[in-house]
């Protein structure tokens, strides 16, 4: 037995149950599955194939039954819509697993679709993408990454910008019929688009999310210019996002903890060209010693660009982004949290 992994897995992760479910098929079967499969994937695979070790059979019953049902779906939706799926497998498990299995299915038939765009590099999607129609735009933007979408936006025109982030946050669903146009309008510039059932694209968290990535000038502008056309929807997006000047909305103890986080030279050149309730607010919020160094430079400070202090800027917002993500500091969004001490 030496050398034969026979531990068996409380749980498995997708990686995992894919490999379960490649064992379980066999040699000649699995193999026909490869065929349908990028390089990359099949060696992925393949490697966790032969890191499975040993399953019971509950735990190969539990993933194949999981795989059935995860390609009835498919095919369901595939063939016959959402709605249709949707009924089909309320009679087969019931409202709650249909709904359970429709979100997995959604989701990943969204990854499928559009995959190979998120392996495309910035240029070639601005250069494929700069003279299509913003509805155009925001439809294959919405399928990439955030940070990916906002680089190729910061490359459009002022206009653009305002007419593709505006069709983003106001995109609720693509019908199968109108991501056909874009894969014929699209064909020479890309492999494919698959189409299928309405997915959930874009939308304002979305937008929030690329608004984020932007860099200073670019999400001022585009905020100027959305403003002057939809106010309240430039208010519905600040309120999913955190930009700079929020700080003033935020509780004492978490403006002490992300200043411990930042460089030094960053609150100078931040603190260059602010409000005055963000510099009270900075400042009462740190320590004597800093509050006096701050000033000094401050003072000694001169001739600073405009876009060195945006960056400085964005660098602190990162910041406390990333203490939000790790759940060490609060961030109020659209007035609907409150904090309990």
């Amino acid at each position: 037995m030496s050398g034969i992994n026979v531990e068996l897995r409380p749980e498995l992760n997708s990686a995992q149950k894919a490999a379960a479910v490649v064992v379980s098929l066999g040699a000649e079967k699995a193999s026909q599955i490869y065929q349908y499969m990028e390089e990359e994937e099949v060696e992925m695979l393949t490697l966790e194939v032969a890191r499975l070790g040993l399953l019971n059979a509950e735990q190969t019953e539990a993933v194949l039954s999981e795989f059935y049902q995860h390609c009835m779906t498919n095919k369901a939706v595939t063939e016959g819509g959402l709605e249709y799926a949707r009924a089909v497998l309320e009679k087969a498990y019931g409202s709650q697993t249909a709904n359970s299995l429709l979100e997995k299915v959604m989701k990943s038939l969204k990854n499928q679709k559009f995959a190979f765009l998120n392996k495309a590099d910035v240029k070639s999607l601005f250069t494929a993408l700069r003279h299509e129609r913003p509805q155009t735009m925001a439809l294959v933007l919405s399928y990439v990454d955030p940070d990916k979408a906002a680089a190729v936006i910061e490359q459009l025109e002022a206009d653009q910008q305002v007419r593709v982030v505006e069709a983003i946050a106001t995109m609720e669903g693509a019908s199968p019929a109108a991501v056909r146009v874009i894969e014929e309008e699209m064909e020479r510039k890309f492999s494919s688009i698959i189409t299928g059932s309405n997915i959930k694209v874009g939308g304002i968290n979305y937008v929030a999310d690329i608004m984020n990535n932007l860099d200073r000038s670019s999400e001022k502008s585009i905020f100027d210019g959305l403003s002057m056309r939809d106010e309240e929807l430039v208010e519905e997006i600040r309120k999913r996002m955190f930009v700079f000047e929020d700080i003033v909305t935020m509780d004492d103890r978490s403006v002490q903890r992300f200043v411990r986080d930042c460089d030094p030279r960053d609150l100078v050149l931040a603190l260059k060209a602010t409000t005055p309730e963000v510099t009270a607010k900075l400042f009462a919020n740190m320590s004597s010693r800093m509050a006096e160094s701050i000033r000094d430079d401050l003072e000694v400070t001169i001739n600073v660009r405009m876009r060195d202090v945006e960056d400085a800027q964005q660098r602190i917002a990162n910041v406390i982004r990333d203490l939000e993500e790790r759940n060490e500091i609060i961030i109020l969004k659209g007035g609907k949290d409150g904090i309990i001490a």
